[in-house]
């Protein structure tokens, strides 16, 4: 007898029957879309998929996936979801958060989480503002932005999530931009690959109330020289034939040279990327790297391995049962004084 066939799935599979509901233009419409698209190349069943979110625009996300999902409470998804990935280590389990429900009130969450390296996606849209209450600044709003909560300008220095991911100790951290379908959805694969934390920083526009922000890196025509690709094993080099450029450490410090077109960027100095390096002060390094100064650096910056939380968790619930036996909870809670009421 044959054995059944495996069934196929497919992006629309992953599409819930809810009604997406963001601002006309919104970056997160181009994030679901690859998301949904990524999923099916997983190789993970839907049943054993599940995204929580905490509270903002995207937090929308678990409505408009078909898989099991959590919208929790305003920061609290990466404890709602360290709780899932503990108890049900098999599952799939993606965080999707923002810059202000990640880095403000969950800011501690966050960091917790990322620390403890649980095997979970975390997936933080940075759009540098407040977006579902009406475009307040936010942790990672530019110096002087004017809005609603600061109309003579933010006197904030911002939260940078690359930086903010190193200092919690991330074994997977990476950068994308909305608009870059491709790039993307290689991001999210690699994400999801990796055993243990993978913080994803999406660059993510929003045309009502901070349009624009990140235009000089989502626009084809300048995005050559305005990012800078990182890819392992590959010399730091960005820009266009005729003007090409590139990364230098000099005692550490970042700054950036010109280079012709039939030049060896090795040969030259320029830095060759390592994401596989242990110390986190290389990867420190490129996050400093910010416009207009420098090109914005996109692509993994870090991803090494270390145990993960489930897994050590595990191992001491396994060690605990082969030195006390499987134990019987009724027989502990009758155990000693008790009382009836």
């Amino acid at each position: 007898m044959s054995a059944e066939p495996a069934v196929k799935i497919s992006r629309k599979d992953f599409v819930s029957d809810q009604d997406v509901r963001w601002c006309p233009g919104c970056g997160d419409y181009s994030i679901l879309a690859n998301v949904q698209r990524v999923m099916p190349e997983l190789g993970v069943p839907r049943e054993n998929v599940v995204f929580v979110s905490g509270i903002g625009c995207s937090s929308r996300f678990p409505y408009y996936m078909n898989t099991y999902g959590f919208h929790t409470i305003h920061g609290r998804a990466p404890a709602f979801a360290t709780g899932i990935k503990a108890s049900r280590p098999e599952l799939s389990v993606w965080i999707v958060t923002g810059d202000g429900d990640g880095l403000s009130i969950g800011g501690n969450h966050l960091l917790h989480s990322i620390r403890r390296n649980v095997d979970t996606q975390i997936l933080l849209f940075n759009n540098q503002i407040y977006g579902l209450t009406k475009g307040q600044y936010s942790p990672t709003s530019e110096v002087g932005i004017k809005t609603k909560s600061t109309p003579q300008g933010s006197i904030d220095h911002p939260v940078d999530p690359i930086a903010f991911a190193l200092g919690c100790g991330a074994t997977f951290i990476a950068r994308t931009i909305d608009v870059d379908a491709k790039h993307m959805q290689e991001v999210l694969k690699r994400a999801h690959d990796h055993k243990g934390t993978a913080f994803v920083e999406i660059l993510q526009n929003c045309p009502v109330f901070n349009d624009g922000v990140w235009e000089a890196v989502e626009n084809r025509k300048s995005r050559a020289t305005a990012s800078l690709v990182l890819e392992h094993g590959e010399p730091l080099v960005f820009g266009t034939a005729g003007e090409k450029k590139g990364i230098v450490f000099k005692d550490g410090i970042p700054s950036v040279i010109d280079l012709a077109d039939d030049d060896d960027p090795v040969e030259r100095g320029v830095v060759v990327h390592d994401e596989r390096a242990e110390a986190s002060s290389y990867a420190g390094v490129l996050a400093t790297l910010q416009r207009p100064d420098f090109p914005l650096p996109v692509g993994v910056f870090r991803a090494v391995e270390k145990p993960t939380y489930e897994a050590m968790l595990q191992a001491q619930v396994d060690s605990a049962i082969a030195e006390r036996g499987a134990g019987d909870l009724k027989a502990l809670l009758h155990s000693g004084d008790t009382w009836k009421i």
